[in-house]
């Protein structure tokens, strides 16, 4: 009979106890990694709600609203300048009815000429007959912070969402927000603006691009033909949005992103570095363009010509004749610019006048100060 190899399994359980050593460092660490991952993300959702129930505080201060969001750079989560305003978009059913209550709250929130001249009523008429439908009240001073709150028509709001006849605030919102208050459900109507946004962004990029290149894109239709950005804004600020807030662009449009995917206009690099690419061809561009808002299509058919369809409910609809994605995005660029032109222009007037003379030098003094910094 064989001996027994003693020195054989003395090396076996010897290999078998040092696997189990590391199989068992390898399950600690995960584990840990794990619990560490799950104490960050718990923070991660206490602080935004707390960062939420803060900038809510504000909203009792002043007479209750339908909509409410906040946004701005002193949001972004790699911010440093602790300076920098909060900005609020108050949506209220009755501007004038709201501002007069506000009137008597917070006096000193309004230019004092505007006060003169009969309060609320001249308030809303600049708003309105002079800018875009938007009062915006800065220097605001709360709970050691400053902030902007601007005032608009629920009305005005859901139509500049729907048909960018204005393309003001339906651009602010198709950008990351802070929503507090939803009383009619905007975030929801606001996906038919995404949709159309990011369908836009698609019209105006190559075939290849990346995610990065796509929000840049989303990120900058609202600034085509910004009057300010010739010289009181951050010549970089796109960029900084984007890398600010990848990842709240990221969740704002993957439905989008998915939708487009399973309908073959997109697909994405499997190794995952955020690369993709989209179908160009004429069809595909006709889809992209009949997602747009009603208002820049029938601008665009002027130019390219229109053509009457019958839609799949039975109802006979204009579309735009594409014979050319080049042309197709050359027109659609240049309806948007002169929207954002002409609406940049009216609110930038019906500011300097609702603000008051020492507030408005000191906002244009202030952004044209960050534009000076980001192009030295």
């Amino acid at each position: 009979m064989r001996g027994l190899d003693f020195g054989g399994y003395a090396t076996t359980i010897l290999l078998w106890i040092r696997k189990t050593k590391v199989i068992e460092s390898i399950r600690f660490h995960i584990m840990r990694f794990v619990h560490t991952q799950s104490i960050q993300q718990v923070s991660s959702v206490r602080m935004e709600h707390e960062k939420r129930a803060e900038l809510a505080t504000f909203l009792k201060n002043v007479p209750p609203v339908d909509f409410c969001c906040v946004y701005g750079s002193s949001l972004h989560p790699n911010n440093k300048d602790k300076s920098a305003m909060v900005d609020y978009i108050l949506g209220v059913s009755d501007p004038m009815q709201w501002h007069s209550e506000n009137l008597k709250m917070n006096p000193d929130h309004y230019a004092t000429w505007l006060m003169l001249l009969g309060g609320a009523k001249p308030i809303t008429q600049v708003a309105d007959k002079i800018g875009v439908g938007v009062h915006f009240n800065p220097f605001v001073t709360w709970n050691d912070k400053m902030l902007k709150y601007g005032v608009v028509r629920m009305h005005d709001l859901v139509q500049d969402i729907l048909s960018w006849e204005r393309f003001y605030l339906s651009g602010r919102l198709q950008k990351p927000v802070h929503i507090l208050v939803d009383n009619l459900d905007i975030e929801n109507l606001n996906s038919v603006n995404l949709r159309a946004a990011m369908s836009v962004a698609l019209l105006l990029l190559p075939s290849n691009f990346t995610q990065e290149d796509l929000f840049a894109k989303v990120c900058s239709l609202s600034y085509m033909g910004d009057l300010r950005m010739l010289f009181a804004e951050d010549k970089n600020k796109v960029t900084k949005i984007v890398q600010g807030q990848f990842d709240l662009f990221q969740l704002m449009y993957k439905p989008f992103l998915q939708e487009y995917e399973a309908k073959d206009f997109l697909r994405f690099s499997s190794s995952g570095n955020r690369l993709v690419s989209q179908d160009c061809s004429l069809p595909i561009t006709s889809s992209l363009v009949s997602s747009l808002p009603a208002a820049i299509k029938s601008q665009m058919g002027m130019k390219l010509g229109e053509r009457n369809i019958m839609n799949r409910s039975g109802q006979v609809i204009n579309e735009v004749m594409i014979s050319s994605r080049e042309e197709t995005a050359k027109y659609m660029q240049k309806v948007l610019r002169r929207t954002v032109m002409i609406s940049s222009a009216r609110q930038a007037v019906s500011g300097l006048l609702a603000s008051g003379g020492v507030n408005a030098a000191r906002y244009v003094a202030k952004k044209v100060h960050k534009a000076w910094k980001s192009w030295t």
